[in-house]
């Protein structure tokens, strides 16, 4: 193994070290001495790879987003209907959250980066920018309602999925996630779909939910 192998191999060992770590302490509760023994390296190892606690944090944020877009990025591109694209999208975060240690580790502190020097920003914008595509998708299909404020709904199923996701969290782990990923679209998507397609998409979230399990 060449030496430039060996430090992006060492370089993603410490990522998911520390994602461990960031994950079940967040950012605030993390040292770099915690992670060093998580990664079983010397701090001077660690250091090497990473200047700060922020730019390993920054790092496990940046390899979580990077996870969730390329499947989205997928699926955006893909000839499926615009709504269930955008339902595919989030019952994979959910499954994501529940299985990737850096996927849990990335979204906490993109939520916690209120500590971080500058707040990161560029995840909540790409998911609000992706419903809004998917939307406008969706209503060329004929699934979702031409009259639907499209920016609006797009600002609202972020954070509805985010406050989802938190309180599943703190309330079972995300052991009951999908099925409060299920409700929440259940909610909105009488809001949001055409009427003589409702019968059809009715379904639809528990059928992707399904799908995922």
């Amino acid at each position: 193994m060449t030496q430039q192998a060996r430090a992006v191999e060492t370089r993603a060992a410490i990522i998911i070290a520390a994602a461990d770590v960031f994950g079940a302490l967040g950012y605030g509760g993390a040292s770099m001495a915690d992670i060093c023994v998580a990664a079983g390296l010397t701090k001077g190892a660690l250091y090497f790879h990473f200047e700060s606690k922020e730019a390993l944090a920054l790092a496990v944020i940046d390899v979580q987003h990077e996870r969730a877009t390329a499947l989205g990025g997928e699926l955006l591109h893909s000839e499926q209907p615009g709504l269930q694209v955008l339902l595919r999208m989030a019952f994979e975060l959910a499954r994501q959250l529940r299985t990737d240690p850096v996927s849990r580790a990335g979204i906490r502190l993109t939520m916690e980066s209120s500590n971080l020097s500058t707040p990161v920003v560029r995840p909540y914008e790409e998911w609000i920018d992706a419903c809004d595509v998917l939307l406008r998708r969706a209503i060329l299909d004929g699934d979702v309602r031409a009259d639907v404020d499209v920016p609006a709904a797009a600002r609202f199923i972020s954070p509805a999925f985010t406050g989802v996701q938190i309180v599943s969290d703190v309330l079972t782990g995300r052991e009951d996630l999908m099925q409060r990923v299920v409700e929440m679209w259940s909610f909105v998507l009488p809001s949001l779909v055409a009427p003589e397609r409702w019968e059809q998409l009715r379904s639809l979230p528990q059928e992707i939910a399904d799908a995922w399990t």
